[in-house]
C-alpha cells in the first residue's frame, strides 16, 4: 500500500506532466533523430520478406543509423522493455542474439518489444549481403520454439521506480518511460537513465542510437529541451558510453 510521501509525490509528478506541450506534441523539440543529410525524419517501411516454405514474415525498417536496420518479425519480441547485446560476449543469455552473431558483418544487436536492431560492423559491409542471413536466422529461431532469453535474463528496469528517488528523478525516470523511450524504440534505438548530479541527467544510448550521426542533436535538441520543459532542475544531459561504464565498475 502506498504511503502518504508516495502519495504526495505521485500528485506532484502528475500535475507537472499534465503541463501542455509548446507546439504540436514532442515534434515540437525535435525529438526524433534526425537524417544527418536532410535534417527530416526518415524511416521508410520496407515491403514483406518471405522465405519460401515459411510461414513468416519480416518486415524491415530504415533507422536514421545507415549502419543500423530494423527488423519487425511480426511477433513479440520481449514481452516489456529493451536488452541491448554491444558484442557475442555479451549474449550468453540470448539465443536468438547468439545466432545473429554468427553472421558475418553484425556489430551489435537490441531487443526490444516487437523488434530486432542489427547494426553492421561499418559501411563497407553491405546490407544487400547480410539481409538475407539475418532474415533466415529470424525465422530459423522463431520456428524453433526457443526463448529469446533464457529465464532468469531480465530486461533493464533502469528507469522502475524506487523508494529512494526524490521528485525530480522520479519525474525524470517517469518521463523518459512514457514519452521519450517509445519515440526512441521506433527509431530502432534506445536510453536508458544511469543518473542524475548537479543537475545534469547521465544517459546511455543503445541500438541504433550508439553510432548514429544525428544522435547528439536528439540528445541535446530532443531529450534535453523536453526533460527541461517539464523538470526546470535539469541543466543538461549527457551521453555515458561504454567505456566509461566499464572504468567506473572497474
Amino acid at each position: 500500500m502506498a504511503t502518504y510521501r508516495q502519495v504526495g509525490r505521485l500528485l506532484g509528478i502528475s500535475a507537472r506532466l499534465s503541463r501542455p506541450l509548446a507546439g504540436s506534441g514532442c515534434q515540437s523539440f525535435g525529438f526524433h533523430c534526425l537524417s544527418p543529410s536532410t535534417g527530416v525524419k526518415n524511416r521508410p517501411q520496407h515491403p514483406l520478406w518471405v522465405v519460401p516454405g515459411r510461414n513468416m514474415f519480416v518486415q524491415t525498417q530504415d533507422t536514421p543509423n545507415p549502419n543500423s536496420l530494423k527488423f519487425l518479425p511480426g511477433r513479440i519480441v520481449l514481452e516489456s522493455g529493451t536488452m541491448n547485446f554491444a558484442g557475442p560476449r555479451d549474449a550468453y543469455c540470448s539465443p536468438l542474439a547468439r545466432q545473429l552473431f554468427r553472421i558475418d558483418g553484425v556489430k551489435s544487436i537490441l531487443l526490444g518489444p516487437d523488434f530486432i536492431t542489427v547494426t553492421k560492423s561499418d559501411a563497407n559491409t553491405e546490407w544487400k549481403v547480410i539481409k538475407p542471413d539475418v532474415f533466415a536466422a529470424i525465422m530459423d529461431f522463431f520456428t524453433s520454439g526457443l526463448p529469446v532469453v533464457s529465464e532468469d535474463s531480465k530486461p533493464n528496469a533502469d528507469t522502475a521506480p524506487s523508494d529512494d528517488d526524490d521528485e525530480v528523478v522520479a519525474m525524470i525516470k517517469e518521463l523518459l518511460d512514457t514519452r521519450i523511450r517509445p519515440t526512441v524504440q521506433e527509431d530502432g534505438g534506445d536510453v536508458l537513465y544511469r543518473g542524475f548530479e548537479d543537475g545534469v541527467v547521465k544517459l546511455k544510448l543503445q541500438g541504433s542510437c550508439t553510432s548514429c550521426p544525428s544522435s547528439i542533436i536528439t540528445l541535446k535538441n530532443g531529450i534535453q529541451n523536453m526533460l527541461q520543459f517539464y523538470v526546470p532542475e535539469v541543466e543538461s544531459v549527457e551521453q555515458v558510453k561504454e567505456e566509461e561504464e566499464e572504468a567506473a565498475q572497474a
